[in-house]
């Protein structure tokens, strides 16, 4: 696996990784902290983090971890990943972004050391990235072959080719499936069980595009070459099949528009309750 040279000590070294970058200083904190308090799991944690110079040595160290096979060892896997985030120029940016939308939006995580060490829709969504970049550069087999890997462990189905803004919330990610035409523009949350598939055979654009903002309930299906607008939120188990205008909220099977969202950015808030139907006491 990918190490790191020997390790500094105490606040001297916090203090150096956090000027050059805060949230891997953070984590670096937290794991030094959990190792104190369960010696249980100092050799874990040493291995997974702070043996590392960098955030993106301790995602490719931790995805290695999780998605080695008996055809691709996890030290040859870890050089891998580590190569791909280093020709993506965009990696580093979207990575970051992407482990603060987790922390921001996700009640449950309570450290930044969580997602990067233990959370699967994080990691699908990091494999995803490294294997789209692999898949523009023409490496099409090393990004199937990450994208099977991460299917069988993580239980999402995202196409190589599927374009991923930064700042992507995938929470819980059991059962999600993205195609490979999809687009999903920055800062969207996603919860588990939702399709952006197609519906057909036919070739070109065929899945949906989700603009920036977009807060997907668990359970929804999106068919089809159509619009989530900015803003917009899809409710739980809503089957949406034609283009949903911004910052409005649809729910059913099919999906009509109910009303407006209730936020400015509801990727952000993750509020899912629908309004009351007002009462009709005629009725």
């Amino acid at each position: 696996m990918a190490t790191a040279p020997q390790e500094k000590t105490g606040a001297a070294q916090i203090h150096a990784l956090a000027g050059a970058d805060p949230l891997f200083a953070r984590a670096h904190a937290e794991a030094r902290d959990a190792a104190e308090r369960d010696p249980n799991m100092a050799s874990f944690l040493y291995a997974a983090v702070l043996s590392h110079d960098s955030l993106e040595s301790v995602v490719a160290y931790r995805l290695a971890q999780r998605l080695e096979a008996p055809d691709m060892p996890g030290a040859v896997l870890a050089r891998l990943l580590l190569d791909a985030m280093a020709r993506d120029q965009g990696f580093g940016e979207a990575l970051r972004a992407d482990l603060v939308a987790v922390f921001d939006r996700d009640p449950a995580c309570a450290r930044i050391l969580e997602p990067t060490l233990y959370f699967k829709g994080f990691h699908a969504i990091e494999t995803h990235r490294l294997a789209h970049g692999l898949w523009r550069s023409g490496r099409s087999d090393l990004a199937l072959w990450l994208q099977s890997a991460s299917s069988a462990r993580f239980q999402t189905d995202i196409h190589p080719q599927a374009r991923i803004g930064k700042g992507f919330f995938l929470d819980h990610a059991t059962g999600v499936v993205i195609g490979s035409t999809s687009v999903i523009e920055d800062e969207v949350s996603m919860l588990h069980g939702v399709t952006l598939g197609g519906t057909g055979t036919a070739a070109g654009a065929r899945h949906p595009k989700v603009r920036r903002g977009v807060l997907i309930g668990a359970g929804a299906k999106i068919l089809g070459d159509i619009e989530i607008g900015e803003c917009a939120r899809i409710a739980a188990g809503s089957v949406v099949m034609e283009s949903v205008p911004a910052h409005k909220t649809v729910a059913g099977v099919p999906a009509r528009i109910i009303g407006d969202v209730g936020a400015a950015e509801p990727s952000l808030t993750m509020d899912q309750l629908l309004d009351e139907p007002a009462h009709d006491p005629g009725l």
